[in-house]
């Protein structure tokens, strides 16, 4: 079993960043963990919080420069090539702009509650330009949040890590198989517009 007071407030950082720049490192696992070394006063809770935070911020700062430098005006050959697979046509790359301009620091903050959405949500992020400050913000308030609630769930349970992922594996199964079966809805039933 990981020990999260034997890593430390740095491991923490680390594989926060791991998570979000390589997503199979469960967030979940990770901080849940660290609220189980918090409730036996291994761990302080305002550094466990910080240190989870901040390698969150900074792994999703990795994908938000990989969309800032693509751009969303040199996704057009990408699209023109593979819409079908990415079902998706430049009319709503374009009101995904618009959209984005818009509401795009709300969609990051929710999105930081979702497995697999908290990392992937950068790439639009940067795509779209979205200011490097503001990026930060709502990636920190909602990562704040969400990593609140798992160190609370340690807490609370005070279990070892076989029993968070007996609950949370399949969760987090569900949610991707959901994903996968409404990705192959959406290529049987895309048609570009002409």
């Amino acid at each position: 079993m990981w020990d999260a007071a034997s890593w430390g407030y740095w491991g923490i950082f680390w594989l926060m960043v791991l998570e979000n720049v390589i997503p199979p490192v469960p967030s979940e696992a990770i901080m849940s963990v660290a609220g189980i070394a918090v409730a036996r006063g291994e761990m302080n809770l305002a550094l466990v919080l910080l240190a989870g935070t901040a390698g969150t911020v900074l792994g999703n700062l990795f994908w938000w420069e990989i969309g800032r430098r693509l751009g969303y005006k040199r996704l057009r050959p990408l699209i023109d090539r593979w819409g079908r697979w990415l079902t998706l046509d430049w009319h709503e790359i374009e009101k995904l702009k618009t959209y984005f301009d818009k509401w795009g620091g709300p969609t990051v903050l929710i999105f930081r509650f979702m497995p697999v959405g908290r990392t992937i949500i950068s790439i639009p992020a940067g795509l779209m330009h979205m200011p490097f400050w503001r990026f930060v913000g709502y990636t920190a308030v909602g990562s704040a949040i969400w990593n609140i609630i798992l160190v609370g769930v340690g807490y609370a349970l005070g279990a070892t890590i076989e029993d968070i992922e007996h609950w949370v594996g399949p969760a987090i199964i569900a949610i991707v198989a959901g994903i996968a079966l409404l990705y192959v809805w959406r290529i049987l039933t895309w048609k570009p517009r002409d």
